[in-house]
């Protein structure tokens, strides 16, 4: 069979897509004069923070975006705050440091508003151990450690919507439930899209659950389901369509394609780097999370629209 001739995309908008690229180099973005720097006294007893969790979550996402170490975030945001005319003081690192563990980063985003179109995806983020040339002349060390970043993308606004690290021994279907309580009860999920390694049981009750459709393929070795599960007898009837017309009839047919997406979005977080710099667990998630605050605030900021040209 002949192969099909690849699509050619034109984008729309270029103006302002290219304005919106411009302005993510823009510093001034991440500093607003009308933000709470510093923290409101509680009236309770014992010392009071100095600086508020804007201002933490400020420095932290200055420091995943230019990968700095704490000690340089330090002096790089009192120079930038001095750029921008404010009287403000920047954390000291060990603020920082202390501060880090126990921060709820704030990520935004934009509500889907005709239903939300959920891509899924797992990767694996090193914290400890050597480079790859050191692993590859002297074989792996023992030291080597990883941890599981899992984040849900919406598949028009391209935003991260859902994000959970976990071990390395955690598998993919049992993060999915997680991934889908942090989308909010009264917003409506019409697919969820994943690969392979969510076909269980398990994944698809939770994704029926949300009154959502599953655009799961089968694994190679796929066996029928034995039970008379709504959602077992669905996925039988997939697995029999896949072995009939092939699995890459359908998923051009059910637009499994569109998962590539959320992997693009993965590159785009190791991008801002490929190792977790904390050591401390709560530390690692909030550094995750600072980095996904940077990118949805750069798709926030304008993305592309692109058409098939005929």
């Amino acid at each position: 069979m002949n192969k099909s001739t690849p699509k050619i995309y034109r984008t729309t908008n270029w103006p302002t897509y290219n304005k919106a690229l411009i302005n993510r180099g823009n510093i001034a973005i991440w500093f607003d004069s009308k933000t709470q720097w510093y923290a409101i006294t509680s009236g309770k007893q014992g010392r009071n923070q100095t600086y508020s969790d804007a201002a933490i979550q400020c420095c932290l996402m200055i420091k995943s975006l230019f990968r700095l170490s704490l000690r340089m975030v330090t002096g790089f945001v009192q120079s930038l705050i001095k750029l921008c005319g404010l009287s403000w003081t920047a954390p000291d690192y060990s603020t920082l440091c202390r501060r880090q563990k126990q921060i709820d980063i704030a990520i935004s985003y934009q509500h889907s508003r005709c239903g939300l179109h959920l891509l899924v995806d797992s990767t694996g983020l090193k914290f400890l151990g050597e480079g790859e040339w050191k692993r590859k002349k002297h074989q792996p060390e023992y030291r080597r450690q990883w941890r599981k970043l899992h984040i849900g993308i919406d598949a028009k606004t391209l935003q991260i919507r859902a994000v959970q690290l976990t071990t390395n021994n955690v598998s993919d279907s049992q993060v999915l439930e997680d991934l889908l309580d942090q989308i909010p009860q009264d917003e409506q999920i019409d697919s969820v899209y994943t690969d392979g390694a969510y076909d269980t049981k398990r994944c698809r009750r939770v994704i029926s659950d949300r009154q959502a459709h599953a655009v799961i393929p089968p694994r190679k070795n796929a066996k029928p389901w034995k039970d008379t599960k709504t959602s077992s007898l669905e996925r039988n009837e997939l697995l029999r369509t896949v072995k009939r017309f092939g699995r890459t009839l359908w998923k051009k047919w059910s637009g499994y394609h569109s998962r590539s997406l959320v992997e693009t979005k993965m590159h785009c977080i190791k991008l801002l780097g490929d190792k977790l710099s904390a050591r401390n667990f709560d530390s690692q998630v909030n550094e995750i999370h600072a980095r996904i605050a940077v990118l949805n605030k750069f798709t926030e900021l304008g993305q592309p629209n692109t058409r098939v040209v005929t």
